[in-house]
């Protein structure tokens, strides 16, 4: 693990205590997941200027964002407004999500789910995959090169599909090294919770243009969209700024049309 700081090493300590609990399934999860029909293609949908919406309950940065959230309805609501796919937070006690949440999701909609969690094991994968997931995030600042090649072989095995997260330059070189066809850079410093959009354009230019790059955190409006996209993203990741929205959907569509402007201009 890099050094991201304490806040990371708690959440996986607690990450390790969950895949101890899964060991006891972790043959059965593995036979179901490999029998999943096959995860619905990532790098094919991204290309072209695309918007992914997250839903959560919370957040360690944002606090309480939306308590009252119907994953089915909003899903169905995010659907209906052209994005490429939904990312689902699962994690329970820093983001108030649960597999379940996934789970019916995936019977609402037919456009991709992402699973955003802390993976440190490939068994981890098997359960996203069992529970509906196409995709899974693998986070660099939590794994280290052997764990990240573990994962990624667990990707593969489980049919599912990588979205590999960093945080600057040197992360971005370890994602390209380790083969990540799709890499998200995350615009939050994980040492103080805060946004820079900046951190998107720093890090994409060492990324290779066949490689899909996602802009994730610290997007607020369409016209945060349009940079990014202007500056080599080939998707956003929008979350937060949705949750605390009057209406998700109105501003999903927003983003979604400025996603797709900024692509064609």
């Amino acid at each position: 693990m890099s050094s991201a700081g304490g806040a990371l090493e708690a959440i996986a300590l607690r990450k390790r205590s969950e895949v101890d609990q899964l060991r006891c399934a972790e043959a059965a999860l593995w036979a179901k997941a490999e029998s999943m029909p096959p995860a619905r293609a990532l790098t094919e949908t991204l290309r072209g200027g695309t918007v992914i919406a997250e839903m959560k309950r919370r957040s360690p940065s944002g606090g309480l964002l939306r308590p009252e959230l119907d994953p089915v309805t909003l899903a169905r609501g995010y659907a209906a407004c052209g994005v490429a796919a939904i990312s689902v937070l699962t994690d329970g006690p820093g983001f108030g999500g649960s597999l379940d949440d996934l789970a019916q999701v995936r019977t609402a909609v037919d456009i991709p789910l992402l699973r955003k969690d802390f993976t440190l094991d490939p068994v981890q994968i098997a359960e996203a995959r069992v529970a509906g997931a196409d995709w899974v995030l693998l986070i660099v600042a939590m794994l280290d090169a052997d764990a990240l090649d573990q994962c990624l072989a667990g990707v593969t095995r489980s049919g599912a599909q990588a979205i590999v997260e960093v945080h600057d330059v040197d992360e971005a070189g370890v994602a390209v090294a380790a083969g990540a066809d799709c890499i998200g850079i995350n615009n939050r410093n994980l040492q103080t919770l805060t946004t820079d959009l900046s951190t998107f354009a720093r890090v994409r230019h060492t990324v290779p243009d066949d490689v899909v790059c996602i802009a994730e955190s610290g997007v607020r409006s369409p016209e945060d969209v349009t940079r990014l996209i202007d500056e080599g993203a080939d998707a956003v990741l929008v979350g937060e700024v949705l949750m605390r929205a009057r209406s998700p959907e109105a501003l999903c569509s927003a983003m979604v049309a400025a996603a797709r402007a900024a692509w064609t201009s």
